[in-house]
């Protein structure tokens, strides 16, 4: 007979490269694309001009959304914001929240909150179908203040590494957070309902991960930096990528009660770590004679 042997030491290195290889996975690059029925395109142009990490394709979204296998075969998550309500929002949003159930993440911007089922009836919302049932947050019942926004308090995480300083003319706030949201950094004025307005959170259900970033993505388009908007805008949009393509997981040294989601595995991180156990069972594997009887 023979048994197969794994040596303790070679155990232990696994553990610390499985460990690194999640922790590294916010470093790969992803397909993102920029789902919006106004400015698609303009907001994909300027992201691949300052975010070279992942690559961005503008989709119109005006007279309904791809079909989900097209969306699931091109990109690993997606930006959802707009510009304006419209009337086939329910039905993108169901496409979009099929996305993200099946372990896509997927990023919400301003004006998203303006057609949420909640909104202000100032804009007309047509909701969002099912993306509603998994997105962070309400409206504040106003949604886009029009009113300066700063940041105020931010807790160290991966959407928050390298941000110090995030504000906002116009485009941005007038959110209230869901029970199991995740926030990490709010703005420092207060929303409708003098609760903290969150910047920056996410939300997971089971497979689902959204995220949420309540600033208008399209704002170097219709505005002017420094002036409308400024701080560390796409270092903000950055992180929410990184982090949507590492599948929402902050990695296998969080801190205890924090949440912990990898709904996917990348393509990238499963040949990885195929390689590392095949080339662990070359190096450790042995043969162990049974004891004759």
């Amino acid at each position: 007979m023979q048994r197969l042997c794994f040596r303790p030491a070679w155990l232990a290195l696994l553990v610390v490269a499985v460990a690194s290889l999640a922790a590294s996975g916010a470093a790969l690059a992803a397909r993102i694309g920029v789902l919006s029925n106004k400015y698609w395109s303009e907001t994909a142009q300027d992201f691949n001009s300052h975010i070279p990490q992942h690559t961005f394709t503008g989709v119109d979204i005006g007279g309904g959304a791809p079909p989900l296998a097209q969306l699931l075969a091109q990109f690993d998550a997606v930006l959802l914001f707009e510009d304006g309500t419209f009337v086939l929002a329910p039905s993108v949003g169901n496409t979009v929240a099929a996305f993200a159930r099946s372990g896509h993440a997927v990023v919400l911007g301003t004006f998203y909150d303006q057609e949420r089922s909640d909104g202000s009836l100032d804009f007309t919302p047509h909701g969002w179908g099912d993306l509603e049932n998994i997105d962070p947050n309400t409206t504040d019942g106003v949604g886009t203040s029009y009113a300066a926004r700063t940041l105020g308090t931010l807790v160290p995480h991966p959407l928050t590494t390298g941000i110090t300083s995030l504000s906002a003319a116009k485009f941005a706030g007038g959110n209230q957070p869901k029970q199991g949201t995740v926030v990490v950094a709010n703005w420092a004025q207060k929303n409708a309902l003098g609760n903290p307005d969150p910047a920056i959170d996410y939300r997971i259900t089971s497979q689902a991960c959204v995220i949420h970033v309540t600033v208008a993505p399209n704002y170097p388009t219709v505005a002017t930096s420094s002036a409308d908007f400024g701080g560390d805008f796409y270092r903000a949009w950055r992180n929410a990528f990184d982090f949507g393509a590492a599948h929402c997981s902050i990695g296998p040294f969080a801190a205890p009660g924090d949440v912990v989601a990898i709904p996917a595995v990348s393509t990238p991180l499963l040949a990885a770590l195929a390689s590392l156990l095949a080339g662990l069972a070359a190096l450790t594997l042995h043969r162990v004679r049974a004891p004759a009887r």
